[in-house]
Formats: structure tokens, C-alpha cells, sequence
């Protein structure tokens, strides 16, 4: 014992100094000249030099342009006085440097119930400083406050690809070889394009269950500018993080021609605030994001405090690069503790810098995303309070360093993170955590790369590169010495202060002792205060009265109010304008999709679908696209039912209860809020089927706009009956679950699943006894009906995948017909036997404005499949039990004929291809009166002519004809060898049945015998 305290008395004693320099075995250490050396591997691979991380490369201070105008506070909303000042700026020509000129926001609160867009090169937003210049997004749009984008362009084009020539290329180097005659030259800007091979999928094991790697989903690419050429060696700018082997692909070069980014945007020395009113402490119906950027180049953010935001402060997407984000605080978010929420930084960009950065109360505060090519850097950051893990989140981001980065109550993650989210699989590639504090560190190196750990304060987790736990080392700051090597001290001085204190305490002398006593009277400086000293020590500006906002923004751009093109119900037929509508009809995606920019826009549009931060096809759609869209691909209706389920986790069709809330994006969002309590299947609060997502019913609206000003159709399914039947996975998280809402609902929990697999529960949901469930089925419909009360455009089902019984299809139809003073259109779209049982009701036949055959079809043989409605089987179950012979042409016609024929003023439907064994023929549906076929685009002559016409064939005849009274008709010919007779003197124009164009123009008698030949014919008479 006496031994054992006289060891430990000398280890005490035993002076440490203040920070120790890296081994010279340490993958990078100081010099004897105080130069920094890098161990390389047997490969040569070694920690890339991150100095080209920010504004400009680094090579350059951030700048301060001169303010052009100024908007002063006001009451109310000042959100258009903002925009219109940002796009004066956006006239003005730019200088030398490339800057139009600032907007300066004067001190005061200015509130924005939009957001503001920076969509043009050389424009700065700059406040009186954070103390006294505050955004506050109002309203409750999930919008960021400033979003930063080009408008259209893609981001951009190169040449041919250029394959290099080296059989393994380093991480960390910056020369390439290629073939001599390349035409490349000093100062271009090139693509380097690292693919992803099966071969290297398979190396990293990434065909796991859960991962699912594809080639081509994870491809790297950088872009650079050569530096030097000698003979065939390139030398670009920035060194490459992921190893170019030619095992796996190697890599190609392509000089890029065009770069539609933006360019010298900064956003400064503002508050931004969002603003909840919500007495649901995790209410997420309020701005999301302080700043979004994507296309932008040479941007910065800085001397910022954000608060409230639900998914985060700043989120650079996959188009940024050299951007700086830096004395930046984001406080007091407002959401759930959930995936995708609370990402304080998030990057996806490359190059890309975040220095003194302060997150509170966050869940992935420093966070990197899919395939960032790297370099990018977190330099004397803090989370404080973490309720998650920081480090690269989503598939392969190489070439992350974390310098000075300190994780209060989580963990520094550089590791696999297989499906969580789903496909993520090795997230951290050659990424460094240096001189770092965290709970744990999980420094794990994937097959063909690395990760670095050095001087490190956590419990290490890991086969990474890992040495120096609990020292400090030299130097300081790898980002401020390479910084240093590469640029000078001056630049390295822009790290600073450094709040990292290698003081040696263990064995202090008596003055010493003196010294640390005193200070520990003071509270400890903390990287906020010293965030807080640099945002307070702005100075106001100049109130220079010359550039005021009134003086120089003569009028706010206004946009006239648009023109309407309603929908209408005429002789019968759906029309806008006049004219029969005629197009194909949008059935959304409703389940799947992932948020990698390159895949996403395989799932195609979904109008309800949110992607935190992320916009464009796939991911949260830009309404006015998918408009345009549909009318430039001649689609005039889009069917809309809500998700099946909001996260994608349930992709995998399993009825377990999540063991965390990581909810994966894009989310499918519900018709009804969170409640901020309980705990429902999916891991986040639970829902209060009492009150409604105001971001959902907000989409809606908004879209139904369009379709009014565009004359196209929103076809809402106040239900989707797919939970309720079939794959138990379908009910798991449903809202109408008990489980997973607030209310009394009455059905059965647990669920009763049969084999443990499968859902029959709709009889429950349907079931007219439920007093309590049927209350609520009357508000949750009150809703859908007052929220398009305005718009024209909208037609109401009963529900998606309806096979429900006539007792609900009633009850439905009651609430519609009950809506007030402006009843919306309603169609009938059931069973058969339920659709013929409320035409036959005088009570209820006057409240269908349309019918829609979805449901059941007649068969070639005239044989008819029609199961019943209420027998708690979809439609897909009773299609496995039919022997029904598929449709025809003419079994099509026959149906939308029958029920043009029995109610010749309703409109007719026909979507039973979906749910049926029958084509959905867009002349047959013409040619039977319907409305919505998807015939091709047809003259807008024709289409008025059609109005007044109606279906005048019988069943068996080989030439269908519309005609209406005056002599007017248009023939289709079912039989090859169809003919008709002209009745009158007649002018006959051909129409292609393929392509709706015009063709022969031809005068004809009457009692003339024309042979149709696969043509159509539309006959005018001669007066």
C-alpha cells in the first residue's frame, strides 16, 4: 500500500506541458520548424489539407459592400418592402468585384409572413447588427425566412469526360494524370467524377439489408480549378477525399463550359426569429429554417443569432461551395426531438466552412449530407445540450473535418450508420475529429478509407486512426496551421479566438494555485459569450436618408389578380372555358422516396409530401411546376389522397413500434396536427384528430389556386380506405389509429391483426353505431370541405381504394351535401351496387354532381365485374378472386355510355384500369360522353363543339358516333372496316387518333358513306 501511494504522490507530481505535439506517428504532427507533417498510409492516403474550406477558398477576407438602400421597420407585415428593395438590388449593375450593393435593414423588429429570395449574383442583406435588426417569420409556413437560389438553369454543363490515367490516385492529392492532348488548361474550372461502382459497393459491404447501395447512387463529385499542367500531371486547386482507384472506376475529368450558380451573396448582423403561437411545446406549423442556399458560390453568413427554427439554422444543400457560416447562434428551437428537426448546420455543400458556431437544444447540430465531396469544415464549434449526435448523417461524405468541436451530452459519430436514415450506410469517409470533446467518439474506418481521430477528449468507439485520447496537441487548430501554411498567419488570424485552454493545472504551483483560484470566481467564457461579444460590438450604421427605401423603390411590384378559368358542368360534360376537358389524370406517388437529390425525381410529384429544406421534383414540390407541368404533359387532373403512412421507415411494411423518433424524410404528411404529447407508433406525439396540419391543408389550397387559374382539376379523396384493409403495416401508424392519436375513437387496440400480418378493421372505421368515431369523421369532413370553399376547381370522393359499404358512402354524401352555402362538386365513386343504390335515391341523386366508374367494368364478353361494396375486401383482393374476361374498347364505351345515357346531365368518370382488369381507352371514354379522356390534344374548336353533343350509337355497332341536335358529330370507327353515313351536306375533317391533329378537309353530300380507315371523323354541316 505504502508503494502504491508513493507511485501515485510521484505521478502527481510528474509535470505535464501545456499541449502535446503529435507523435511524429501521428497521422499529422508539427515539425522541428513547426511545419505540419502528415503520416501517410502504405497507399499514400493522408488527412487532406482543409484550408480551401469558405468564402472565396479562403484566400480572401469576407468583404463588405456598400448599402444601396434601406428599408426601415414598420408595423405590420414588411416582408414585400424587403423583397422589393432585394430585387432593386438585383437591377443594378455590378462592380468589379462582382457586388451590386447591400440591402440594409434598419433597426426594429420587421416582420415576413412569406419568405425572402435572393435569386440574383452580388447581393448582400445586411441588419443594424443582431442586437437590433430582427426577422421574425410570421404565419405558419414551414418556409425558411431567406431562401438563396437561382431561378431555373441547371447548375451546370461540362465537356467530354476525360479518364485519368493513374492506377490509384491518394487521399489528400491534388495531381491527376491524363492524357497530354486534353485541351485543359491553368485557371479552368473542372468536374472530377469518382463513380460508384458495384465493385466498390460490394468491397464496403454496402448491399447490406437496410442499405441497398446501387452504382451510381453514391458518386463523388468535386469541383476544382487546375493550378498547374506538366506534361500529363494536372494540379488542382483542393486536394481530393476519396482515393480514385482503378479497381473501382478510377475517375474522369470534365471541363466544365457553363456555371449557372449564383455568385457574392452574404447574409449579416441579423436576428432571424420564428414565430410560434402554438400552445404545443414541439409545434412544427412555423418556419423551418432560418436560411436555405443551393446553387450558390462565394457565399457567407455571419454574425447571425437564429431562434425557434424547427429544422434548423442553415442548411447549404448540394449546389453550394466555398461558403463560410461563422459567429452564428441557434437558439431555442421549437419541434419535435426527431429525425430531421433540430439540424442546427446541416451541409451538403463542398468546401464549405462553419467557424464559431453555437447550437442549443439541438439533435444533429453539425451534420453533413449525402455524397458532400468535401473538403468541409467545423471549426471551433458547440453544441450545447445536444439531444443527438453531430458528424456526417446520410451516405458517403468524405473530407469532414471537425477542429475544436465540443458535443455537450452526444456523441461525435464518424461511422456506419446502415439504415439509419434508410440507405445510409457508411456516412464518414477519411473524416477528421481533432482536438475534439464529445460523450463518445465513434471513430470507425470503412473498408477502402480511414478516419482520424486526434486529441480527443471522449470514450472512443472505433477501429479508426486514433491517438492523443485526453491530450491536448499541437497545433492548436488544424484548420487555423493549414490555414497558416497555405495563405499566411494574417488569414489564420480569422480562427480566432480559440476558447481551447492546454493550461497544465495538475501541479500548480502556490502562485499558480493563486491564480486558478481567482479566476474560478468568474464564470467560465464560453464560445456563445464570446459569439455574443462579436454580434454586439457591430456598430449602427450611418442612417444615410439618401438611400432610403421611399426614395428609391418607387412603387412594390404587384401581380394582377390572375385570371380564373372555372370549372364547369355543362349538357353532361366537365368543361373550362367552353370546351370539354379532356387530359390524362396525376395519381401521385403516396408512399417511398428518399431525399438523395439525384434519385428523388424518380418518385415524381406528390403535393403533400415535405422534405425538410429540400425543394424540387421528388422531394417538397413547387406547386407552380407541378401545375405548369401538368398542362405542358396535357394532364388536366391531379387525384389526391394523403399519405399512407408519414415515414419512410414503413417502407419496410413491418408493424413494430420504432424504437426512436429518427423519422426518415420525405415525409407524407397527414391531414391532422401532432398534439405535442404521448408518444404514437412512429415515435413522435401523438395526433389530435380534432385539430388539422395546417401545413397540409395550406398545400392543398395553394394547389387548388392553381388548378382554378389554370383550368386544371384537383380531385381530393377525403380518405384513403388502403389503411384499413389489407397489410396490417397500413394501419401501424395511421393518425385514425387509437394508438397513435389523443381522442376516443372506439376501435379495437391492440389492432387485431390476423396472422399477424394483415388488417381487417374497415368495418370498425365504417361502422354507424360508433357515436364517438362518427363525431369525429363530421369534423375531419367539415374541414375538407371548408378548406376549398373558395375554388372552383375541386371535385370530392368519398375515398381512394373505396370498396366501403352504402350505410358510410350515405353518411359521407349527407356531410358534403350538408357543407353550406357554396356546395362543392361531389362524385360518386363506389362499388357498383352502392353507386347504382344513391342514383337511384331522388334524396341523394340531386347531391352527385359526377360519377366515376373506378370500382368495376364490363368484360370483352359483355360479362360484367361488379363486387359488392361493404364485404371488407380492396379492390385488389376481390380483382384476385374474379374470372371476369379483361375489357375492351368497346366494353369501356359501353360503361360510360350506359350512365351518360341514365343521367344525361352528370358528368362521367372512368378510372377503373386502376382497380379493374380493362384498359382506360381515352376514345372510348370520349366516344361514351365521358369526361377527363385522355385522348390527345384535341382543337379547342372541337372541344366547344363537343359541349353540345352526347353519345348517339347503341352497343354492337361498329361506328360510335357524338352528335348533337343541329347536325354536328364525330364518328370513331371500332371495326376496321367502320363506315357512316353524312346526313346532310357536310364539311368532314379527319383527325389523327395518336397525335389530335387535323388532317384531310373535305365537302360531302348528304347520304355520302364515309369509311373511317382508323381514322376520326368530325363532321360540321355545310349551312
Amino acid at each position: 500500500m505504502k508503494t502504491f501511494r508513493m507511485l501515485a504522490l510521484l505521478f502527481l507530481l510528474c509535470p505535464a506541458p501545456p499541449a502535446v505535439a503529435a507523435s511524429p506517428s501521428a497521422p499529422v504532427s508539427l515539425g522541428e520548424e513547426g511545419e505540419l507533417t502528415y503520416q501517410a498510409n502504405e497507399r499514400g492516403d493522408r488527412i487532406p489539407d482543409f484550408s480551401s474550406c469558405g468564402y472565396a477558398g479562403a484566400d480572401v477576407d469576407i468583404p463588405s459592400p456598400p448599402a444601396r438602400v434601406l428599408v426601415d421597420a414598420i408595423e405590420g407585415d414588411n416582408g414585400e418592402r424587403i423583397q422589393a428593395a432585394i430585387d432593386y438590388i438585383a437591377t443594378l449593375a455590378p462592380d468589379e468585384d462582382g457586388f451590386r450593393g447591400a440591402v440594409l435593414l434598419g433597426q426594429g423588429i420587421h416582420r415576413v409572413a412569406g419568405e425572402l429570395q435572393i435569386a440574383t449574383s452580388g447581393i448582400v442583406l445586411r441588419g443594424s447588427g443582431a442586437d437590433r435588426t430582427t426577422l421574425i417569420a410570421t404565419g405558419k409556413g414551414r418556409r425558411p425566412v431567406i431562401r438563396i437560389r437561382p431561378s431555373g438553369h441547371d447548375r451546370l454543363a461540362t465537356g467530354e469526360p476525360i479518364g485519368i490515367l493513374d492506377d490509384y490516385v491518394p487521399v489528400g492529392a491534388t495531381i491527376l494524370r491524363l492524357p497530354p492532348a486534353n485541351s485543359l488548361k491553368v485557371g479552368d474550372a473542372v468536374l472530377v467524377t469518382r463513380p460508384a461502382t458495384a465493385e466498390w459497393i460490394e468491397a464496403l459491404g454496402a448491399r447490406a439489408d437496410g442499405v441497398g447501395w446501387r452504382p451510381g447512387r453514391c458518386d463523388v463529385r468535386w469541383e476544382r480549378t487546375v493550378a498547374a499542367i506538366d506534361g500529363d500531371r494536372v494540379t488542382l486547386d483542393a486536394p481530393v477525399t476519396t482515393a480514385l482507384d482503378r479497381k473501382f472506376g478510377g475517375a474522369q475529368v470534365a471541363l466544365v463550359t457553363e456555371n449557372h450558380r449564383l455568385r457574392e451573396i452574404g447574409v449579416e448582423d441579423l436576428t432571424l426569429r420564428s414565430e410560434t403561437v402554438s400552445d404545443n411545446p414541439l409545434d412544427e406549423e412555423h418556419s423551418w429554417h432560418g436560411v436555405i442556399a443551393n446553387d450558390v458560390e462565394n457565399l457567407w453568413l455571419r454574425r447571425m443569432r437564429f431562434e425557434g427554427f424547427a429544422g434548423g439554422a442553415v442548411l447549404l444543400r448540394e449546389g453550394v461551395r466555398h461558403a463560410t457560416v461563422e459567429d452564428c447562434l441557434a437558439l431555442t428551437p421549437v419541434s419535435e426531438i426527431a429525425g430531421y428537426r433540430r439540424q442546427s448546420f446541416f451541409t451538403q455543400g463542398q468546401q464549405t466552412l462553419f467557424l464559431r458556431c453555437w447550437a442549443e437544444e439541438g439533435r444533429n447540430d453539425f451534420a453533413v449530407g449525402h455524397c458532400a465531396p468535401g473538403p468541409n469544415a467545423y471549426v471551433n464549434c458547440y453544441a450545447y445540450n445536444a439531444h443527438g449526435d453531430s458528424g456526417p448523417l446520410e451516405s458517403w461524405a468524405s473530407g469532414v473535418l471537425y477542429d475544436n468541436v465540443r458535443i455537450d451530452g452526444a456523441d461525435l459519430v464518424f461511422t456506419n450508420r446502415w439504415l439509419d436514415p434508410p440507405g445510409a450506410g457508411w456516412s464518414a469517409a477519411n473524416c477528421v475529429a481533432f482536438q475534439c470533446q464529445a460523450a463518445q467518439l465513434h471513430c470507425f474506418s470503412p473498408p477502402t478509407a480511414q478516419n482520424w481521430a486526434i486529441g480527443y477528449w471522449a470514450q472512443p468507439v472505433g477501429d479508426g486512426v486514433m491517438s492523443g485520447l485526453s491530450d491536448f496537441v499541437r497545433p492548436r487548430s488544424l484548420y487555423k496551421a493549414q490555414l497558416a501554411e497555405r495563405i499566411g498567419e494574417d488569414a489564420a488570424k480569422r480562427v480566432e479566438p480559440l476558447l481551447l485552454d492546454p493550461v497544465e493545472s495538475t501541479s500548480p504551483t502556490l502562485e499558480e494555485t493563486r491564480r486558478f483560484v481567482q479566476r474560478s470566481n468568474r464564470p467560465l467564457k464560453t464560445l456563445r459569450d464570446a459569439i455574443e461579444e462579436r454580434l454586439s460590438a457591430v456598430k449602427p450604421p450611418d442612417d444615410d436618408r439618401k438611400l432610403h427605401f421611399n426614395l428609391l423603390v418607387k412603387t412594390l411590384s404587384s401581380r394582377p389578380a390572375p385570371e380564373r378559368h372555372d370549372l364547369k358542368i355543362v349538357n353532361g360534360w366537365l368543361t373550362i372555358d367552353g370546351q370539354v376537358l379532356t387530359g390524362n389524370t396525376l395519381s401521385p406517388t403516396w408512399w417511398r422516396g428518399v431525399v438523395r437529390p439525384d434519385d428523388a425525381v424518380e418518385f415524381g410529384p406528390s403535393i403533400t409530401r415535405w422534405a425538410p429544406g429540400r425543394y424540387g421534383v421528388g422531394l417538397t414540390d413547387d406547386l407552380v411546376a407541378v401545375a405548369d407541368g401538368m398542362r405542358a404533359a396535357g394532364i388536366s387532373a391531379y387525384d389526391h389522397h394523403y399519405g399512407l403512412w408519414y415515414d419512410r421507415r414503413r417502407d419496410d411494411h413491418l408493424l413494430v413500434r420504432r424504437g426512436t423518433a429518427s423519422v426518415a424524410p420525405p415525409f407524407f404528411e397527414q391531414p391532422f396536427a401532432r398534439s405535442g404529447q404521448g408518444r404514437a407508433w412512429d415515435g413522435l406525439s401523438k395526433y389530435d384528430l380534432t385539430k388539422f396540419n395546417a401545413w397540409y391543408w395550406d398545400r392543398l389550397r395553394d394547389f387548388a389556386e392553381l388548378c382554378d387559374e389554370r383550368g386544371l382539376v384537383l380531385m381530393h379523396q377525403c380518405y384513403f380506405q388502403h389503411n384499413i384493409l389489407e397489410a396490417g403495416a397500413h394501419w401501424a401508424d395511421s393518425p385514425w389509429r387509437p394508438a397513435n392519436n389523443l381522442n376516443e375513437t372506439g376501435l379495437t387496440e391492440p389492432p387485431p391483426y390476423v396472422g399477424d400480418k394483415r388488417i381487417f378493421i374497415a368495418h370498425q372505421f365504417y361502422d354507424p353505431d360508433n357515436a364517438e368515431l362518427r363525431k369525429l369523421h363530421r369534423g375531419y369532413l367539415a374541414k375538407c370541405v371548408e378548406n376549398f370553399v373558395d375554388n372552383s376547381n375541386v371535385i370530392q370522393f368519398t375515398s381512394d381504394e373505396y370498396t366501403g359499404p352504402l350505410e358510410f358512402t350515405e353518411f359521407w354524401l349527407d356531410q358534403m351535401k350538408a357543407a353550406g352555402a357554396r356546395k362543392p362538386f361531389i362524385a360518386i365513386s363506389a362499388a357498383k351496387d352502392v353507386q347504382d343504390t344513391l342514383l337511384a335515391d331522388p334524396k341523394r341523386r340531386d347531391a352527385i354532381d359526377v360519377i366515376d366508374i373506378r370500382y368495376w367494368c364490363y368484360g370483352r364478353d359483355e360479362s360484367l365485374y361488379a363486387p359488392p361494396g361493404g364485404a371488407n375486401m380492396a379492390p385488389r383482393q376481390h380483382l384476385r378472386q374474379s374470372k371476369v374476361k379483361a375489357g375492351d374498347f368497346a366494353s369501356v364505351a359501353r360503361a360510360v355510355r350506359e350512365y351518360r345515357t341514365y343521367y344525361p346531365t352528370k358528368p362521367v368518370l372512368f378510372n377503373a384500369n386502376r382497380f379493374c382488369n380493362t384498359p382506360r381507352d381515352g376514345w372510348a371514354v370520349l366516344m361514351g360522353g365521358g369526361s377527363l379522356a385522355d385522348v390527345p390534344p384535341l382543337p379547342e374548336e372541337l372541344k366547344r363543339a363537343l359541349v353540345a353533343m352526347r353519345p348517339a350509337w347503341n352497343p354492337g355497332e361498329s361506328a360510335m358516333r357524338l352528335a348533337d341536335d343541329r347536325g354536328h358529330a364525330v364518328c370513331y370507327g371500332v371495326a376496321s372496316d367502320a363506315s357512316f353515313v353524312v346526313e346532310r351536306p357536310s364539311r368532314v375533317r379527319w383527325i389523327d387518333r395518336s397525335s389530335g391533329e387535323l388532317s384531310d378537309d373535305v365537302r360531302v353530300s348528304k347520304g355520302v358513306r364515309l369509311t373511317l380507315d382508323g381514322r376520326v371523323a368530325w363532321v360540321t354541316p355545310l349551312y
